[in-house]
C-alpha cells in the first residue's frame, strides 16, 4: 500500500457513539528520521476505555483532540528503522493508534515474539487485558482458596482471564454475562462454576443461588444495576476490584451506585485501578500470561473485524456488548 489509512476523532459524542464521530482519512506514509522507526500495524485493539478518551471530561488520561488519530493498542512489524534498539523485521506492541502505519521513537514499545504466542494475543490475554485481570484479582481482591469470586462481563477480554485465574487459586468462580451463548462459553470453555445471564431478568435470584455462601471477591467491569445486585450479596470483609463501568459510558446521566451502604455494613475493601499505574508488576503479569497461553492452560476468544475502515462499527458493537471475547481489528 502506498498510502497510510487513519481513523480520526471527528466530534465528541454526548451520548451513544455513532460512526459520524469518526473520520477515515488517507495520508502519505511518513518517513522515519534519525532515532525513529516506521511500523506497519498488523492488529488494532478496541477497548472500552477509548469511550472516555473521546470525551473532554477530566479523567485519568488525556482526551483525544478533535482531528487527532484515535488512541489504541497495536502490534505490528518494523519495516524501516533508524533507531539503535530496533531493526527491520522486529515485531512490537504499543499504543500507535487507529492507523496502518506509524512513526515511533521507541518510547512505550515492547518487542514481542510471534513464535511464542499468536501476535493478536499481545493485545489481549498476553497484553493489557491480561495484565489488568492479574493486577485486579491478585493485587486487590487477593483471593484465597475456597473464596467465591464473582466476575461481571465474564466472557470478555478481561473477565475471561479473571475467572480462569480465580479457579487456579482454588476459588469458586461465578460469572455474569449477557446471553445464553456467553454463559455457556464461560462455564464449558473457561471453567466457571456457574454463569448468570443478566438478560434473563433474574440476576439476584440466580446469583444468590450460585453463591450460597455469599461473595468474597468481586471483579467489576460493568457497573450500574449489576453492581448494585452483587453488592447485596457481599460478605463481610469482601474485596472489590473496580476495573470498569461500561454500562455507564454512553449515558448522559450515569446510573451511579445505590447500594453504597453495603460497603459500610460489610466493611468492604473497594479499589478502583488503572493497570498502567502498576507498571511494577505489568511485565511480570505479561510473562505469566504468556507462559499460561503457550502451555495451553489459559484459554481465550477473539472477535475480529477485518480492515481499519470497520473499526468504528466494531467499537460501537463493543460498547453494546456485541463482541465475544477480545475485540480486535485485523489490519493485514
Amino acid at each position: 500500500m502506498s498510502k497510510n489509512l487513519q481513523v480520526l476523532l471527528a466530534s465528541r459524542p454526548t451520548g451513544g457513539v455513532t460512526e459520524s464521530h469518526f473520520q477515515l482519512v488517507e495520508r502519505d506514509i511518513p518517513e522515519p528520521q534519525p532515532g525513529e522507526i516506521l511500523v506497519r500495524n498488523h492488529w488494532l485493539s478496541l477497548d472500552p476505555y477509548m469511550r472516555g478518551r473521546m470525551s473532554a471530561s477530566k479523567s485519568y488520561a488525556a482526551s483525544v483532540e478533535i482531528g487527532d488519530v484515535m488512541v489504541g493498542g497495536t502490534v505490528g512489524e518494523v519495516i524501516e528503522s533508524k533507531h539503535v534498539r530496533f531493526k527491520t523485521g522486529d515485531f512490537v506492541a504499543g499504543g500507535l493508534g487507529w492507523q496502518l502505519y506509524a512513526l515511533s521513537n521507541g518510547e512505550g514499545l515492547a518487542k514481542v515474539d510471534p513464535n511464542l504466542v499468536p501476535l493478536s494475543t499481545y493485545l489481549g490475554v498476553v497484553g493489557m487485558p491480561g495484565a489488568t485481570a492479574w493486577t485486579g484479582l491478585m493485587e486487590i481482591c487477593q483471593p484465597q482458596a475456597g473464596d467465591t469470586v464473582v466476575v461481571s462481563a465474564a466472557s470478555g477480554a478481561v473477565g475471561g482471564v479473571v475467572g480462569q485465574l480465580a479457579k487456579m487459586q482454588g476459588c469458586r468462580a461465578v460469572g455474569i454475562a449477557g446471553g445464553k451463548a456467553k454463559c455457556e462459553y464461560a462455564v464449558k470453555e473457561l471453567g466457571y462454576d456457574a454463569c448468570i445471564d443478566y438478560k434473563a431478568g433474574r440476576l439476584y435470584e440466580e446469583l444468590k443461588q450460585a453463591c450460597p455462601g455469599g461473595i468474597d471477591c468481586y471483579f467489576e467491569n460493568v457497573g450500574g444495576p449489576t453492581m448494585d445486585t452483587v453488592f447485596r450479596l457481599l460478605n463481610p470483609f469482601s474485596r472489590v476490584a473496580l476495573c470498569g463501568l461500561i454500562s455507564d459510558y454512553n449515558l448522559e446521566d450515569p446510573y451511579g451506585v445505590k447500594m453504597i451502604r453495603s460497603i459500610l455494613v460489610n466493611r468492604v475493601k473497594m479499589q478502583g485501578f488503572i493497570v498502567n499505574d502498576r507498571m511494577d508488576i505489568y511485565q511480570k503479569a505479561i510473562r505469566k500470561m504468556a507462559g499460561l497461553v503457550s502451555s495451553g492452560q489459559l484459554k481465550y476468544r477473539e472477535s475480529v473485524a477485518e480492515g481499519l475502515q470497520n473499526a468504528p462499527t466494531a467499537f460501537i458493537g463493543l460498547l453494546a456488548g456485541r463482541n465475544f471475547g477480545k475485540q480486535l481489528v485485523k489490519l493485514v
